[in-house]
This record gives structure tokens, sequence and C-alpha cells, in this order.
């Protein structure tokens, strides 16, 4: 039997994991009532225990999936000026900064500053 969490192998009687110490229970997925890692059925309702994976496997997209992607976010025109130059550009990487920022009153704001010309 593993982990839920680690999978490192633990014993048979263990309530924590030896390795990572998470707790060794799940929860069914039918009635809630918390179940030792090691049954196959709910011990209280019957329902069969399955155990879901958390991680899922790393799937490699095509190329044409990519650019679904990139045209959801671009405009068309950068779209075509990015794959015109596709030979140049494919495979090289940039580690690059990016700032999100959530500014209350950001709206209002540029509206004054566009009123006042300090907007181009």
């Amino acid at each position: 039997m593993k982990c839920l969490k680690c999978q490192n192998e633990i014993l048979k009687e263990a309530k924590f994991c030896s390795d990572c110490g998470s707790k060794l229970e799940i929860a069914c997925s039918s009635c809630g009532k918390i179940n030792p890692i090691s049954s196959k059925f709910c011990i209280e309702c019957g329902h069969k225990i399955t155990i879901v994976s958390r991680e899922q496997p790393f799937k490699e997209l095509s190329f044409e999936e990519k650019l679904a992607k990139i045209q959801r976010y671009l405009p068309k025109d950068l779209t075509q000026k990015i794959l015109a130059q596709r030979d140049k550009i494919e495979g090289e990487r940039k580690q690059v900064t990016v700032m999100f920022c959530d500014m209350e009153g950001f709206t209002s704001l540029t509206e004054k500053l566009a009123q006042n010309k300090c907007i181009p």
C-alpha cells in the first residue's frame, strides 16, 4: 500500500505516513465517513472506495493546440507576425517578469488624466 500524498510504501497498521506525515485515511465519496486508507468499501454505507489521483499526467500540446491557445489572447496581426518569424524564434526561451495589478479607481483616474491631456 502507498501513501496518497508522497507515494511512499506504508505499513499495514500505520495511521500516518512515515515519510511525509500525512494521515492515512480517506473519506467515502457517498456518505463522507472517514475510512482507513486500506479500506476497499466504506465501513458506514458499504460504498466502494475509489482513490482518485490528484496529479494529472503532463500532455505535450500539438502545434495546432498551442496556436489555438495563443490566438485566444493575442490580436490576429500579432499572431501572424509571430508565425511569420516562427523559424527564427522556435525553441527560443526568455525569462520575463510579468506584473498583474488591480487598482481601485483606475478607470476614473485614467479618464481624468485623458481630460487633462496627460495621456497622448
